[in-house]
């Protein structure tokens, strides 16, 4: 079998005291306590994703050739104790 190199999206967010990386176009995540130990779990979880014969794996065929992440502004109103 011929190996193949791959350029996938990795967003990778720090959320209270662990790291939490996603792979969207996998559908995969994993944590670690630095962003150093999250970027090792993922490398690792994606080899095993892709590795696993069981697994159902997506049309990894097309080229990502553009990826955009936007921080868009979310106004959450605060609802009162009793409110719903």
């Amino acid at each position: 079998m011929k190996n193949k190199q791959l350029s996938l999206p990795i967003i990778i967010m720090k959320e209270g005291d662990m790291y939490v990386a996603s792979c969207p176009p996998l559908d995969i995540a994993t944590q670690g306590r630095t962003e150093q130990e999250v970027k090792e779990n993922m490398e690792d979880l994606i080899d095993e994703y892709l590795t696993d014969k069981d697994t159902q794996k997506p049309e990894l065929e097309i080229e990502l050739t553009s990826v955009s992440f936007v921080h868009p502004k979310v106004f959450i109103k605060e609802v009162a104790h009793g409110e719903a």
